[in-house]
């Protein structure tokens, strides 16, 4: 527990770290909706935490609330993903040419550790090779955290975490559904490169380019996992409540 964290502030944490996570990974698959009944029942919570935790979530896009209806899983189209996508593309850009005006060596030396940590692993989990691996989820994140920590504005800051947030279940849905061919570590060290260079032509395009390439990766094959999607839950409807919480 933090320093001047109580008991319940930390339980409220811990539940919304675990369940933000296991939205971001689909393993709450999208739509899915969220018992907190069955939440608190195998995780020990109270219903408080799970509320509080949920509402957060809700702010950051990544639940719905629904009137008399309880929270779901925010759902997934190819409406969303080109919206969002171009708003993230928009706004990263933005935090792009403020931390080339305003950052420092040290930035510099944040994006290369950054790049460096990202390169030395592989995208796919050793366990399936059809889903992303963890390590290098956290460390791709790390990676466009740094590319954008030399921004002077902390607004613009924000809004790029939300949105990079709701961007995420797409790149790891890209995992499963497309033929994943691109060559990430070449993309993300021309980017550096430009970066370090403080060119921000080279590097504004270079940026659109690799965040806006799973817009046209993904965008065909969403219908299809839509579909399979409403099949499952038809086939789980006698047990509704049973998503694979235990491995979250």
């Amino acid at each position: 527990m933090s320093r001047g964290s109580s008991p319940a502030q930390s339980l409220t944490q811990e539940t919304y770290q675990r369940l933000r996570e296991a939205l971001l990974a689909c393993r709450l698959p999208p739509g899915e909706r969220i018992s907190i009944s069955y939440i608190c029942s195998r995780w020990g919570v109270s219903p408080g935490a799970v509320r509080e935790a949920l509402s957060r979530l809700t702010s950051e896009g990544l639940v719905i609330a629904e009137p008399q209806r309880g929270f779901r899983a925010a759902p997934i189209s190819a409406e969303d993903l080109r919206n969002l996508t171009m708003a993230r593309s928009e706004i990263e850009v933005l935090c792009l040419k403020s931390a080339l005006k305003a950052g420092d060596i040290s930035w510099e030396g944040r994006l290369l550790a950054a790049y460096h940590k990202v390169s030395r692993l592989p995208p796919r989990s050793a366990e399936n090779p059809k889903l992303l691996s963890e390590a290098y989820a956290d460390a791709h994140r790390e990676y466009h955290d740094a590319v954008v920590s030399g921004c002077d504005n902390p607004v613009l800051l924000k809004i790029r975490e939300q949105l990079y947030a709701q961007s995420e279940r797409y790149q790891r849905l890209s995992m499963q559904l497309v033929q994943y061919d691109r060559d990430l570590n070449d993309e993300h060290r021309a980017l550096v490169e430009a970066a370090i260079a403080r060119d921000e032509t080279r590097a504004v395009a270079l940026l659109r380019t690799h965040v806006e390439e799973i817009l046209e990766m993904l965008v065909g094959s969403l219908e299809r996992y839509n579909e399979l999607q409403l099949t499952k839950a038809g086939a789980q409807t006698a047990a509704p409540e049973m998503f694979e919480l235990d491995a979250l």
